[in-house]
Formats: C-alpha cells, sequence, structure tokens
C-alpha cells in the first residue's frame, strides 16, 4: 500500500511539473486564448481543459522529434494528440506563437503548412493538399488570420495577413491581406478595406453575391419607376 501511494505522489508531482512548464512555455497562448475565447473563465481552466492547447502542446513536441529526423516518433506523437483532442496537426508544419484553436475538433493542419502568429482557427477547419506533389503542397497562413468553421484551405497558397476566410468556405486561391472570403468558392470581399475584426462576427460578413443580387434588384426597381414614369 505504502509503494501504491509512493507511485501516485510521483505521478502526481509530475503532471504539476507538466502543466508549470507549459504555463511557462505556453504563457503567450494561454493569454491569446484568454483573449479570444469568451467562455473562458481563467488561466487554470485552459491550462487543464482546452483540447486546442494541448494538441499545440503535443505538437511542439513532436516537431521537436521532426526537425530531428525522428519521424516516426514525431507521427506517433502527432497521432496521440489526435486521439486526445480530436485535432491533427502534422510535425512537419511551422506555426508561429499565439496561435489559438476553438473548440478544435476535426481540425486538420497539413505537414507543409505554415502559420503566422495570432492566427484563430475554428473547428473543422483543414489547410490541406491538392495533390500528390512533394514539397510544398499545403496553404500559408499570414499573421492575424481568423479561419471560420468548417473552413477548408487548400493547396500551395497564400492567405494574407489580417484576413478572415468565413465558415465553410473552400478556398483554393491566394488571398490579399485585409480581405474577406465566403462561399465555395472561396470569393474575396473587402470591406471597405479595413483590418478585419478578429471577433469573428458572423453576422456582419459581406457576401459579393448577395450584394450584386441586391444591387440588381435596386437597379431593376429603379427601371421599372422610370417605366412608370409619363
Amino acid at each position: 500500500m505504502g509503494y501504491l501511494i509512493q507511485i501516485l505522489l510521483v505521478i502526481f508531482g509530475l503532471v504539476i511539473i507538466k502543466n508549470i512548464l507549459i504555463a511557462i512555455f505556453f504563457y503567450h497562448e494561454i493569454k491569446t486564448a484568454q483573449k479570444k475565447d469568451p467562455a473562458a473563465k481563467s488561466f487554470v481552466e485552459i491550462l487543464l481543459l482546452y483540447q486546442g492547447l494541448h494538441a499545440l502542446v503535443a505538437y511542439r513536441v513532436g516537431n521537436f522529434f521532426y526537425r530531428m529526423r525522428f519521424f516516426f516518433l514525431a507521427r506517433f506523437i502527432s497521432q496521440l494528440a489526435r486521439w486526445a483532442t480530436g485535432i491533427e496537426i502534422h510535425p512537419g508544419a511551422k506555426i508561429g506563437k499565439g496561435l489559438f484553436i476553438d473548440h478544435g475538433m476535426g481540425v486538420v493542419v497539413g505537414e507543409t503548412a505554415i502559420i503566422g502568429d495570432n492566427v484563430l482557427l475554428y473547428q473543422g477547419v483543414t489547410l490541406g493538399g491538392t495533390g500528390l506533389e512533394k514539397g510544398k503542397r499545403h496553404p500559408t497562413i499570414g499573421n492575424n488570420v481568423v479561419i471560420g468553421g468548417g473552413a477548408k484551405v487548400l493547396g500551395n497558397i497564400t492567405i494574407g495577413d489580417n484576413s478572415y476566410i468565413g465558415a465553410n468556405a473552400v478556398v483554393i486561391k491566394d488571398v490579399p491581406a485585409n480581405s474577406t472570403v465566403v462561399g465555395v468558392p472561396g470569393r474575396i470581399t473587402k470591406q471597405e478595406g479595413k483590418k478585419i475584426d478578429i471577433s469573428l462576427d458572423h453576422i456582419h460578413v459581406l457576401d459579393p453575391i448577395m450584394q450584386l443580387i441586391d444591387d440588381l434588384e435596386k437597379r431593376v426597381e429603379s427601371i421599372e419607376k422610370n417605366k412608370n414614369k409619363p
């Protein structure tokens, strides 16, 4: 019985040390989660319960072994993280600081994907490839980019800084900075040239097709009024 208690104490101590190290080395990511998620109640809650953070920790460990060319071990770690969190980040991807994966279930980040600083990904996002070619085949995501739930960003394309990818959009072409992309396939619309609000306000995202239809309706209405004039 005494040995069992000692083993449990050792395990408990290791867990405490692990969480202290995560709090130190991933402090910026935890504070980013607090800033971007209104449901986050405390630093400790994010540290212990947010699967997006746990997936990122596992990615950093796997990426270390990947760069050391221990490819099997790196992939093994990434698959364990996938099983535990529902988030699959290939250890070969390159990720900047401040990444926040909100909810996270179903997120996939490919091997040659590059993610800049302070990026926000929602559940179901795929940063994937489009073919069997070798080399760079996954997207490059700039700084301060928001990618909405279910969006697919595919191929060796670049998403410019401060851009916003709407929920369920499918993006297969480059996106300039400060742009909004919506629809399937993704269509670019700029919100008056202003930086996109990272609060991800789905209600006020501009759809260029709906804007065009609205403009056509106004023109038809104007023509009808002019026809009825004597």
